[in-house]
């Protein structure tokens, strides 16, 4: 059997092709990868693209080629699954298109990075045997994939386990969420590349292998969590184009259909998505605010809604004000969830960035943020946990509300603006990012938006309510809450993405101290 670190030589059959002939079809894989995600929800189209990226990166002559093979692939993977920022930087932020091309670009390219060293680091100490060449590989992609969500505030957008929101890894999502949903599919495209790799009997055993694999996580048992209350819904869809929302003409008819519908609304909790009320509310006209807040202070009903909050002296906040019989008794009337993850450049300018953000015309461009472990909203027995718009691709920090210190949610609240992509495939993604959270952490979401999608899923990770996106509406329907803990939710919510990340160290670790000890050192491998 050839073990997959030894490349064949040139003109045999797996041999290194011309480099611009391997970097082309590098960027094709990378691309029909991105194809992978929402709305096609090909999990095994995610396997196919990284197995040719393993298989290929293993014949590679050396790690430099290795890396210029990784970032290819990650750039089309990238740029695939994120091109809809070009709606909001030129569209709606007023950047020329080619500074927007430009940016979108470099950002692929940066981030593109670690998946560049991961596979440069695999080439140089991927061991002999194909399954201590799988653990390494999933343990470097792991890895990778760690840095794009963690550093500099991190963007996870397109992480690997989101396309398995409906395969059969889906079943990992509540022992390992995304990261290890994301690791354990590179392994298994490893072990196919191996395949790939070998002659004999052993390229048949190993497919095999990756097959059952495959089809394992759904054996694993489904339900951590057991069934609490029912709480009616009513989730808003306003519809208003991003570049009326913040338009004086628009906001006065935007503004009394949002809040006559909140009033009308009969259910236990209704929802208005983030910025449903664009301004402060001491720039409401006068009684408005009060009253909204009356309305919800003499009955059983509650309601969320997304608007800004604070003043000049204490800092702007992104924020959803809770309002009921309990909220107006407490502090200030009103419960109130600040924002955590802020968007970079939407709402805080990194240092050194402000030249960037002054090229562009987007309002509400810098507030505060929000604690990590916020109070859930009560609600007729449930405690109701909101997030604010790509808050919820962290799961680790919603997560976080589970841990020692929360309050353990039993439902999860979405409200966002994606009016922002227009009508792109970011509203899609961003669904399949919530139903990973709902499996993740085996709790309902309901999701109000402005433009879509306004869901309502279940624990299970599945759509039960849809309302058309791109419409003005209000769905209603019913939500389950659910009490307990997945093992995600356990440890994640006490030590966050320490654990996955220990042990990709050590593995990596074990790799180079290995393929020290068996070549004394020696680089001639490469």
């Amino acid at each position: 059997m050839t073990p997959l670190s030894a490349p064949p030589a040139a003109g045999r059959p797996g041999a290194p092709w011309p480099l611009g002939t391997e970097l082309l079809l590098m960027a094709v894989a990378g691309g029909l990868h991105a194809f992978a995600f929402a709305p096609h929800d090909a999990g095994w189209l995610q396997l196919a693209a990284v197995t040719w990226l393993a298989w290929r990166v293993g014949v590679a002559r050396t790690p430099a080629r290795a890396a210029a093979l990784g970032g290819s692939f990650s750039i089309a993977w990238l740029a695939g699954g994120t091109w809809w920022l070009f709606i909001s930087l030129h569209r709606y932020g007023g950047l020329p298109a080619w500074l927007a091309v430009a940016a979108i670009a470099l950002l692929c390219a940066f981030l593109s990075l670690y998946l560049a060293a991961a596979m440069a680091a695999w080439h140089r100490w991927r061991p002999v045997s194909p399954w201590g060449g799988a653990l390494l590989f999933a343990a470097l992609w792991l890895l990778a994939e760690l840095a794009r969500g963690v550093v500099f505030t991190g963007f996870p957008w397109v992480a690997a386990g989101y396309a398995h929101s409906d395969s059969a890894l889906a079943g990992l999502a509540p022992w390992l969420g995304v990261y290890g949903i994301g690791a354990v599919s590179a392994g298994l495209a490893a072990l196919a590349a191996a395949a790939l790799a070998i002659a004999g009997p052993g390229r048949w055993a190993l497919a095999g292998a990756a097959l059952a694999l495959w089809w394992l996580p759904p054996t694993l048992p489904p339900q951590h969590t057991e069934p609490a209350g029912t709480l009616s819904v009513a989730l808003l869809q306003g519809n208003v184009a991003q570049d009326e929302k913040f338009a004086p003409e628009r906001q006065p008819e935007d503004l009394v259909w949002t809040l006559r519908t909140m009033v009308e609304a009969r259910a236990d909790l209704v929802v208005a998505p983030e910025t449903a009320i664009p301004l402060l509310p001491s720039q409401l006209p006068e009684g408005l605010w009060d009253g909204l807040r009356a309305a919800f202070a003499d009955g059983e009903r509650a309601a969320l809604v997304g608007l800004p909050l604070g003043d000049p002296q204490a800092g702007y906040t992104n924020s959803v004000a809770g309002l009921s019989r309990a909220a107006a008794a407490g502090p200030g009337g009103a419960y109130r969830y600040d924002k955590h993850h802020l968007v970079p450049f939407g709402e805080f300018i990194p240092p050194g960035f402000r030249w960037f953000v002054d090229l562009m015309n987007m309002p509400l461009g810098d507030f505060n943020r929000g604690p990590l472990v916020a109070p859930s909203f009560a609600v007729k027995g449930e405690r109701v946990a909101p997030n604010i718009c790509y808050e919820d691709l962290f799961g680790e920090e919603l997560a976080a509300r589970f841990g020692p210190g929360g309050d353990a949610p039993t439902v999860l609240a979405n409200v966002s603006n994606i009016a922002w992509f227009g009508e792109s495939v970011a509203i899609d993604q961003h669904l399949q990012i919530s139903r990973l959270r709902a499996l993740e952490l085996q709790r309902p979401m309901i999701r109000a938006t402005n433009t879509g999608a306004t869901v309502i899923i279940d624990h299970r990770g599945k759509v039960t309510r849809w309302l058309a996106p791109h419409t003005r509406g209000v769905l209603e329907g019913t939500v389950q809450g659910r009490n307990g803990l997945t093992p995600f939710a356990w440890w994640a919510g006490r030590y966050g993405l320490w654990p996955p990340l220990g042990l990709a160290l050590a593995i990596v670790a074990l790799a180079v101290w290995r393929g020290r000890r068996t070549r004394g050192g020696d680089p001639a491998r490469i």
